[in-house]
């Protein structure tokens, strides 16, 4: 009997990306940072959901098979020595296509309340994925899911543990991670909606890819992770999450204000 109990949670437990942890950070320092104008319209287009709750939605639906087609709208297959511009793109989608998808819709007139309210939960969760840098892994490992490695002991794979891993040993709630980021003052910056732009995405993208490149050089298969490694790169994680929240709350701005 426990043979099978442990055979069922090992198949239950899948990557999520940042898990739904991360995915709250993101959701709430943008919560920080957005105009009241942005913040009114926003939960008016949810209908009273909170950004915080509907940063989990697309990984929600991923069990439904009538949202399918959303699947590869969550990474980017990159080798390490390349930049998005030259890689081939992605005929089922990627994050950046995703992203572009969900802003023509948001900006659009012709759009209904019901289309604007999905796509916008599914910009706040890619916004979030973005910025976790195994989501800009290489194809041939799926994005450091077959870097296979022990986390405490435990097997792991070394995207799981960017993922949710680091962050859920932490063992601070959502609320309590966002309010124990970096101190780093971004709120003129943010609230300079204006000075969003499409190709700020781009930028982004390549910017985490050289985190990506960092994270792949560091462990091998069948290492041994554990305190040290989240003493090394738990910082990384929660710069990233900020940047992340706070980008997020630059387009939201843009798209609201």
């Amino acid at each position: 009997m426990s043979l099978i109990l442990t055979l069922l949670f090992l198949n239950f437990y899948t990557a999520e990306e940042w898990g739904s942890t991360g995915h709250r950070v993101v959701a709430e320092v943008a919560n920080k940072y957005l105009t009241d104008n942005s913040n009114e319209r926003i939960i008016k287009i949810l209908d009273g959901e909170t950004l915080v709750n509907a940063s989990t939605y697309a990984d929600d639906i991923k069990s439904d098979s009538r949202y399918s087609e959303y699947y590869d709208w969550h990474f980017i297959n990159m080798e390490l020595d390349e930049v998005y511009e030259n890689t081939a793109p992605s005929e089922k989608g990627d994050i950046y296509i995703a992203i572009n998808k969900c802003l023509d819709v948001l900006e659009s007139d012709l759009v209904s309340d019901s289309d604007k309210s999905f796509y916008l939960k599914l910009l706040v969760h890619f916004v979030g994925d973005l910025h976790q840098p195994l989501h800009l892994g290489r194809y041939e490992d799926r994005g450091a899911n077959r870097i296979f490695v022990k986390w405490f002991g435990r097997n792991s794979n070394l995207h799981r543990v960017w993922d949710s891993e680091m962050i859920n040993g932490h063992n601070m709630s959502y609320s309590e991670l966002a309010l124990n980021l970096p101190n780093t003052d971004f709120l003129v910056f943010t609230k300079e909606s204006k000075n969003f732009e499409r190709s700020d995405i781009l930028d982004w993208i390549n910017e985490v890819h050289k985190y990506t490149n960092q994270i792949y050089e560091g462990v091998s298969n069948d290492d041994k992770l554990g305190y040290k490694y989240q003493y090394e790169n738990f910082d990384t994680t929660k710069e990233l999450l900020l940047i992340a929240g706070i980008r997020l709350a630059k387009i939201l701005n843009y798209l609201f204000d």
